[in-house]
């Protein structure tokens, strides 16, 4: 069975840890419980699948990612300005503070508080890791065929 590797039509179970260039864990499962996904179903960026295909059970590694493949770069679009009265008046605002909206599909969004005046309050939504290049640590544990593959063609 040690012919089976990650790729398109796998599942895939796995420990990994994501770390900043300067080695700072931003997360990892290696002390828990380890994830499992399909290949292509956009679970893991990318970026994140690509530096693994071909790698089998047993299988481990680190990985550079750059931005593009991983969580992209910041736009410019996604930091908005918002009037202080948006906010209660109970609030705490203050630089790095997660405030959270709800967009025009009350879908939950998360942004950072990035900047302060006394009428109107800066927040970026950029994933909190757009722009950076990641470190992407995995020990493959189990690939199996998936039951399931994700609509879109392997070929695309």
């Amino acid at each position: 069975m040690s012919d089976v590797v990650v790729g398109p039509g796998r599942q895939v179970t796995l420990h990994f840890a994501l770390k900043l260039e300067d080695g700072q864990v931003v997360d990892s499962n290696f002390d828990s419980q380890p994830a499992t996904f399909v290949v292509g179903d956009g679970n893991l960026p990318k970026g994140f699948e690509q530096v693994i295909y071909g790698l089998s059970v047993g299988g481990q590694g680190s990985y550079r990612v750059p931005p593009a493949g991983a969580f992209g770069m910041p736009n410019p679009e996604n930091i908005r300005e918002f009037s202080r009265d948006t906010f209660s008046g109970d609030m705490e605002l203050q630089e790095g503070l997660v405030v959270s909206f709800a967009d025009a599909a009350n879908t939950e969004l998360a942004g950072v508080v990035t900047g302060l005046t006394d009428s109107h309050v800066e927040v970026d939504f950029n994933h909190p890791l757009a722009g950076k290049e990641l470190l992407f640590e995995v020990k493959i544990l189990n690939i199996t065929q998936a039951t399931h593959t994700p609509e879109k063609s392997a070929e695309a």
